[in-house]
């Protein structure tokens, strides 16, 4: 195994990674001598991707008119009105929510699966394999891999697969290879331990098109690149709106791409509060009852870098849980880590039935029905947003459409479907 160590401080919360991959103490590349040179070729083409003109230039021209970018910033309205209502001091924030659910497919996992593929065919790469929890992400890359005709296995876990069930149809229509998990607890992070050994196995023809901001360098800075598009649409659609940045974000954290999306543009306007929302499951004080890892964890080496995790004395790591499967991960994307070191950014949990009920309380007062996951966002601006002045700006990300929770949804409410 190799292990880096982190290098110089960083000098600004957007300048991260250091040379060797590290935010602070976070990150880095703990894998497996065989998988290094692999890691090292991904790191100079992504360089070298990231210096062509052409490059950017294709994956704009894709956002635009293939995935639909850019996604609306929705002002809330009756959810405002809601909320200003609960206000016992007369406030009440103004409520937007940037509606990447509305991306082709579904959810914001296309705006990195756009990035990584055309990596993928510069390279050389002819087969892709992916991870994937709420099966958002496997569909995202079973549809690039549609586009420019390249083989694709998703590794899923089977408890994901018998409660994702629409997302597993998605990506079998598209043509994907699905392969089912049953070590562990058959959830993402038992799927992405399956991803990685492929990877190992079928070095020279195989992309691993991961889909979260974690695993070894360069995997979540360039995660973090692609889907921070998400960021600076809501910052040029906000100043058109309202003539300012905003003074609130609000987004889920499970390994945290679409959080840090949102999130890194705003990293160093020091007006802007930020809170990354967590899976609390059935509690905080329940063991193996969530997967608040930054919450009710401690520092440790999973996947390929090191971050917060869910694991016990001896460094084993616990399965978590959340009724929210793409939330459903014992650990977070490192610069997530470094930024609750930090404190530039808040991280706290939402409970299952939180979630449940910000759904509910979405779909009646706007009409729009969120994933399970941006549910547990949305759980806690009810919290947050009362307690905050009128004219307070708070944009919260709507990162996933709720159709593939349907049945996880009608189950957990009694709703006889």
């Amino acid at each position: 195994m190799t292990l880096t160590t982190p290098s110089a401080k960083l000098n600004s919360y957007r300048a991260g990674p250091d040379d060797r991959g590290f935010f602070g103490l976070y990150g880095g590349r703990f894998v497996a001598e065989t998988l290094m040179p692999l890691i090292l070729d991904l790191e100079r083409a992504y360089e070298a991707a990231k210096a062509d003109p052409g490059f950017s230039a294709e994956i704009a021209f894709l956002n635009t008119h293939y995935a639909g970018r850019p996604s609306p910033l929705y002002h809330a309205e009756r959810l405002t009105d809601h909320f200003r209502a609960q206000s016992k001091t007369g406030g009440g924030a103004k409520i937007y929510l940037k509606r990447d659910e509305l991306n082709h497919t579904g959810s914001h996992k296309i705006n990195n699966c756009i990035g990584q593929i055309l990596l993928a065919r510069r390279m050389g790469k002819t087969r892709i394999i992916a991870e994937t929890g709420a099966g958002q992400h496997g569909v995202a890359v079973a549809t690039v891999c549609a586009k420019y005709g390249m083989g694709c296995e998703i590794y899923m876990g089977a408890t994901d697969i018998e409660r994702q069930s629409p997302n597993v149809a998605r990506m079998m229509l598209l043509g994907a290879k699905l392969n089912p998990v049953t070590s562990g607890a058959g959830t993402l992070k038992d799927a992405m331990n399956e991803a990685l050994r492929d990877w190992v196995t079928n070095v020279h023809d195989t992309y691993y098109i991961i889909g979260t901001a974690a695993g070894p360098h360069p995997y979540p800075a360039m995660v973090r690149d692609f889907q921070s598009v998400i960021g600076r649409e809501t910052r040029e659609q906000m100043v058109a709106l309202e003539g300012r940045i905003p003074d609130t974000l609000v987004a889920c954290i499970g390994g945290g791409s679409n959080a840090i999306g949102l999130f890194h543009p705003f990293l160093d306007d020091k007006s802007v509060a930020i809170y990354g929302v967590e899976a609390g499951g059935h509690g905080i004080d329940i063991h193996n009852g969530h997967a608040a890892s930054m919450t009710g964890g401690t520092p440790g080496v999973l996947h390929g870098n090191r971050t917060y995790l869910l694991q016990d004395a001896d460094g084993q790591i616990e399965e978590g849980h959340s009724i929210s499967a793409g939330l459903d991960y014992p650990g977070v994307g490192p610069e997530h880590s470094w930024l609750k070191d930090s404190g530039r950014v808040t991280y706290v949990p939402a409970t299952d039935t939180e979630a449940l009920d910000a759904l509910k309380l979405c779909t009646r007062l706007e009409g729009i029905i969120p994933a399970l996951e941006p549910s547990h966002a949305l759980a806690y601006v009810t919290k947050l947003a009362p307690t905050l002045p009128c004219d307070n700006l708070l944009v919260m990300n709507l990162c996933g459409r709720g159709d593939k929770d349907l049945f996880t949804v009608a189950k957990a409410l009694g709703i006889k479907i």
